[in-house]
């Protein structure tokens, strides 16, 4: 018997038929949303697993954390390397293991899961995060509690990929309120910060494949109901819409072309951090013991 990579597999569907999702067991994905028949998220073939971390829950930290090495207090810590090319360790300690079932509705899945104690990070923490259909799309809550003795440094993201139905990405225009963007060296690692340019400025739109991208972008204005927000437009003007709450701060946009069958795909991924936070302490929080943090996000869409 051959097993999924991705563990179990979870299917909402909402009361009126117009929304559905598939979720999994291993790292708590997100590998479909369809909204009206037209799918908001980028799927991918069952029998394999999560391909550039797709949709996958990014805690205790989003990102790279450089050489996977901080200290705090005078202590010195080392992660495992999850990531070689780059010597880091690469989107947090759950990426890769099994949640359990905490809920499950028709429309709505909360997935759990343990951080333990281990090499470069010795806090536990407990986690969930609950995927809720909505009328138009998806609310994502991630809710993480510290249940260890001691403070423990915790930041959240998730790696999702957005399309507007079968419309090539080339061709879709993304608009993002980001003012800055984080400078990146060869292990694409924060060396500095600037303002938006030509190549990265995409507050009045930019065509997809006009750009390349794998960008922190900071400075995010959020809306006047303080909702940050993320469009995706097709030609046709269907529009799917990231959101994001507060203390989700930060938005990495990745392009690729190794996404199973799209020549282009977009990753735009909300995190409360930047990338090698446990080293800086930009949006890095800090959970006394038996504190619990709570933020969301989510996906609309318009047709």
């Amino acid at each position: 018997m051959v097993h999924e990579p991705t563990g179990e597999q979870y299917y909402l569907t909402s009361a009126d038929g117009r929304v559905s999702a598939h979720l999994t067991q291993v790292g708590a994905t997100i590998r479909g949303l369809t909204v009206d028949g037209v799918d908001a998220i980028a799927p991918y073939p069952l029998g394999m697993p999560a391909p550039a971390a797709s949709g996958t829950v990014l805690v205790p930290w989003p990102n790279r954390i450089r050489d996977g090495k901080w200290s705090h207090d005078g202590k010195s810590y080392q992660l495992w390397i999850t990531d070689p090319a780059y010597t880091s360790a690469s989107h947090g300690l759950l990426r890769f293991m099994p949640y359990t079932v905490a809920e499950k509705a028709s429309d709505r899945l909360t997935l759990a899961a343990t951080v333990f104690p281990q090499s470069g990070y010795p806090f536990q923490l407990d986690t969930t995060v609950t995927y809720a259909l909505t009328s138009d799309g998806i609310e994502v809550t991630h809710v993480i509690t510290n249940v260890g003795a001691d403070a423990a440094p915790v930041a959240v993201g998730t790696h999702p990929y957005f399309t507007v139905g079968d419309v090539p990405t080339e061709d879709l225009v993304l608009t993002s309120p980001g003012a800055r963007v984080i400078t990146i060296d060869d292990q694409l690692l924060p060396v500095g910060e600037v303002p938006v340019d030509a190549s990265t400025d995409l507050r009045r739109g930019a065509r997809l494949g006009d750009v390349d991208l794998n960008t922190t972008y900071t400075d995010l204005e959020r809306d006047a109901d303080g909702i940050l927000r993320h469009h995706l437009r097709a030609p046709d003007g269907r529009t799917v819409t990231l959101w994001q709450g507060e203390g989700m701060d930060y938005a990495q946009v990745f392009t690729t072309d190794r996404y199973p069958n799209r020549p282009l795909a977009v990753a735009i991924e909300p995190m409360s951090a930047v990338p090698d936070a446990f080293n800086s302490g930009r949006g890095l929080r800090w959970l006394a013991p038996g504190e619990s943090w709570t933020v969301s996000w989510g996906v609309t869409y318009s047709g």
